[in-house]
C-alpha cells in the first residue's frame, strides 16, 4: 500500500510499505477517507522533533483522521465493514496508573498515531486501530467531521479545563485550528464576549464570521491596548493557542485579577517565562493541556447536534499524492490556511 513517509527536514516522498493485518480480537482494518494536517505534523516536518519526541526517518505522521471500516476482529461489536468512522489517535495502555485514575490522554505507555517512538500516522492508505478508538459518523456527519473531531476535541477539553465560560469574557491568542476549536467549544457554552488575535488576516476574518467581538493582528497593533479598549475591567479567561511567548505576555498582562490562563499551544522553545509580580498580585491561575480525555464523543454529538458548526474550518484540498504541497502552505502559513485536508 502507499505511505506519505517523513525522510528529512522538509522533505516527503510517497513509498510502499506493507499493507497492516488484523492481529487482536478487537482490531479494526481502516481504509482512510480524509485527514487533517495538524500544527504537530508541522513540527515533525519542519523540526523534526516535539521536544524529546524525535523523528526516526523514514516516518509516517497524521493523526486527524476518519475512514471506512473494511475488516473487524471476532470480537469487535461498536464498528461493522462499510461504517465511516472518526478514528481516535490515542490507544492508552488501560492498566498504569494514569488510565485507571482516568487520565489516558497521559498513559505511561501511550501509543498515539504520528507521534516519534510510539506508532506510525494515518497518512497511508490503510491503517488497523482498537475499536475503543472507533467512532462511528452517523445521520449528517461526513469525513471531515471525523477529521476535525481530533482537533475539536481538544477545544472542548480547553475549555472543560478552564472551569467553564459561561457569561465571560474571554481572549484566544492563536486563532489555529486550535484556536478556533477553542472558539467553537466555547460558543456552545454560552461564552459572552470572545477576543481572538492572530497574524494572518484571513484568519481574523474566519473568527469575526463566527461571532468574535474584536480581532486584532500582533504584527500590526497594539493589541493589549486594543482590547483594553472593549475589556477595561480585563480578561476573565484567556487561551494560548499558537505556542508563542509574546502571545502568553500578552494574554497575562490583560487578564483581570483572578484571571485564568489556559495554555493549548505547542511552543517550539524549552521554557515558558512570565511576569512574577503580575502573575502574583493578580493571583492568575495557569492550566496547561495535554491533549483530550474522554471527549470525541461528546465532539461528534455537538457537530450532530449542530450546537458546532465546522463550516468555515477547512480552507484547502489536497488529494493524498500532493501531501506534500498541503505541508508547504501549511508550514508557510500561505494563502490564509487555516486547516488543510488530504482526500484519499
Amino acid at each position: 500500500m502507499k505511505a506519505m513517509m517523513l525522510t528529512g527536514i522538509r522533505q516527503m516522498e510517497m513509498g510502499d510499505i506493507p499493507e497492516p493485518d488484523l492481529i487482536n480480537p478487537t482490531d479494526v482494518k481502516i481504509r482512510m477517507t480524509a485527514v487533517g494536517i495538524c500544527g504537530s505534523d508541522i513540527h515533525y516536518y519542519t523540526q523534526g522533533q516535539i521536544g524529546s519526541q524525535k523523528v526516526q526517518y523514514p516516518f509516517c505522521v497524521g493523526h486527524e483522521g476518519a475512514g471506512v471500516v473494511i475488516e473487524v476482529g471476532k470480537s469487535v461489536n461498536r464498528v461493522r465493514p462499510g461504517d465511516l468512522i472518526a478514528i481516535d489517535p490515542a490507544m492508552p495502555c488501560g492498566e498504569c496508573d494514569q488510565c485507571l485514575a482516568g487520565r489516558h490522554h497521559t498513559c505511561r505507555k501511550l501509543r498515539f498515531l504520528g507521534c516519534p517512538g510510539q506508532a506510525e500516522g494515518c497518512l497511508m492508505e490503510y491503517i488497523v486501530m482498537p475499536e475503543k478508538c472507533c467512532f462511528p459518523l452517523t445521520g449528517s456527519l461526513t469525513a471531515d467531521h471525523g477529521s476535525i473531531s481530533e482537533p475539536l476535541a481538544i477545544g472542548v477539553y480547553a475549555v472543560r479545563k478552564s472551569g467553564g465560560v459561561r457569561n465571560m469574557n474571554i481572549g484566544i491568542f492563536g486563532y489555529g485550528p486550535i484556536g478556533m476549536s477553542v472558539m467553537l467549544a466555547a460558543k456552545a457554552q454560552s461564552v459572552h464576549s470572545i477576543s481572538v488575535t492572530d497574524i494572518i488576516d484571513e484568519r481574523l476574518s474566519i473568527a469575526k464570521k463566527e461571532g468574535s467581538v474584536l480581532n486584532c493582528n500582533p504584527l500590526k497593533e497594539d493589541i493589549v491596548e486594543k482590547i483594553r479598549q472593549v475589556e477595561p475591567l480585563g480578561l476573565d479567561l484567556a487561551f494560548e493557542c499558537c505556542g508563542k511567548q509574546e502571545a502568553f505576555d500578552q494574554a497575562i498582562e490583560l487578564l483581570k485579577p483572578g484571571g485564568r490562563l489556559v495554555v493549548v499551544g505547542i511552543p517550539e522553545f524549552d521554557r515558558w517565562s512570565m511576569n512574577v509580580e503580575v502573575t502574583r498580585r493578580r493571583e492568575i491561575s495557569l492550566q496547561f493541556i495535554r491533549r483530550q480525555v474522554n471527549c470525541v464523543e461528546d465532539t461528534i454529538e455537538m457537530m450532530k447536534n449542530g450546537s458546532v458548526r465546522i463550516d468555515n474550518m477547512i480552507t484547502h484540498r489536497f488529494p493524498f499524492e500532493r501531501t506534500g504541497e498541503a505541508f508547504d502552505l501549511v508550514a508557510d502559513y500561505r494563502d490564509g490556511v487555516m486547516k488543510a485536508m488530504i482526500d484519499f
